[in-house]
């Protein structure tokens, strides 16, 4: 059942149509003991107009009725996209939604009915400023090496990393996610769930990556994260030089640097709130992480990407085809930016094989020397 927005806008900056039918719906009242004239007065008004109105709004056959008729389904329409797998889902959402169902329709539209019915959407905009507060433990801090360019890259070569916290059930128990997210193609690709903040449960989340995807990550691949206290311990420095990965850190206090895994845990929470504090065991909290990560990864629909879930978004870099081209055309600039990625992929590959080869060259002759 979606939230519907109380009407809190004064008589002056209601349209003329809401005076009408709040005019209307006094009158039907049974309290009501107010006259018309006094109503189209208060409220700014002719009775001309109210009556003209109302003469429309009760022929089915007027255009007015028709708009109405019309409004309705397609608001039941919008219904059936924002109630889709009953996460919660913003104007670009539904749109996106309804693109999957072969229904094209513009925002405008989609804000104006919203707004019409009183359909409230509690999904925030994008805000990447939020961020926890990380303990400092060590000084083993890491430069930026990524600087911002989170998507300039191929798929498994930006891995952002970072941790949250979770309040579940009725009596508000805490639980901590780690997640790996790639800042190409913003899947998710390994995520654990812990009871506690222990180190071992951000060092199982590099483990399940490389068990799941070790062949899908770059050899020059970098994990990004902030300063905290799980990613400047030995143990996960460690574990990165074991697996040749090199690591880059935010600056200290600069929340820009990690915005897009801060972002999307701040979605994911707006998603996934009215269900993870119903549940009452951990073991709940577990399968609803399961069921979002699924549905974040093949179902929500990102504008930046294309309008393509995560997983669609991957494919289409892969083999070029769209998966939206029967409905929307293809946008353009998103070839031109896979055609720019491989070209520096290839660059950087090529740049490899010559440094290995002089290093080889340079081998060779100190041992003939």
């Amino acid at each position: 059942m979606y939230q519907q927005k109380a009407n809190c806008k004064t008589i002056e900056e209601q349209t003329v149509r809401e005076k009408y039918e709040l005019i209307d719906r006094t009158l039907e009242s049974n309290k009501n003991v107010l006259t018309v004239s006094y109503l189209c007065q208060s409220a700014g008004v002719s009775r001309s107009g109210y009556y003209s109105w109302k003469k429309r709004k009760n022929d089915p056959l007027s255009v007015y009725n028709k708009k109405e008729e019309q409004d309705r389904k397609d608001f039941d329409l919008i219904l059936e996209a924002y109630n889709f797998k009953g996460y919660d889902k913003g104007r670009r959402g539904i749109h996106m939604r309804l693109l999957r169902m072969g229904i094209i329709m513009n925002h405008k539209k989609i804000s104006r009915l919203m707004d019409k019915f009183n359909l409230f959407c509690p999904i925030r905009k994008a805000n990447p400023i939020r961020r926890m507060a990380k303990a400092m433990k060590t000084s083993n801090y890491t430069n930026n090496i990524l600087n911002r360019h989170f998507d300039e890259y191929g798929p498994g070569y930006v891995l952002e990393t970072d941790i949250t916290y979770l309040f579940y059930g009725a009596k508000h128990s805490k639980a901590y996610l780690s997640v790996i997210k790639d800042g190409f193609t913003k899947q998710i690709l390994s995520y654990v769930l812990s009871p506690s903040l222990e180190e071992d449960f951000v060092l199982k989340t590099i483990n399940q990556l490389f068990k799941k995807h070790k062949h899908d990550i770059h050899t020059d691949a970098l994990i990004h994260s902030d300063q905290g206290a799980h990613y400047t311990s030995m143990r996960f420095i460690d574990l990165l030089k074991s697996l040749e990965i090199r690591q880059s850190m935010s600056r200290r206090g600069n929340c820009w640097d990690n915005a897009p895994q801060e972002s999307f845990f701040g979605h994911m929470k707006d998603e996934i709130g009215k269900y993870i504090e119903i549940i009452s065991t951990y073991d709940e909290l577990e399968k609803e992480i399961d069921n979002y990560m699924y549905y974040y990864n093949n179902e929500r629909y990102q504008y930046n990407l294309a309008k393509l879930s995560p997983n669609e978004y991957l494919e289409y870099y892969k083999t070029g085809n769209y998966p939206l081209k029967h409905i929307i055309e293809e946008p353009i600039e998103y070839k031109k930016k896979f055609s720019l990625v491989k070209q520096n992929l290839d660059r950087n590959l090529t740049f490899k094989k010559l440094t290995s080869v002089i290093i080889k060259i340079s081998h060779l002759k100190q041992t003939i020397g």
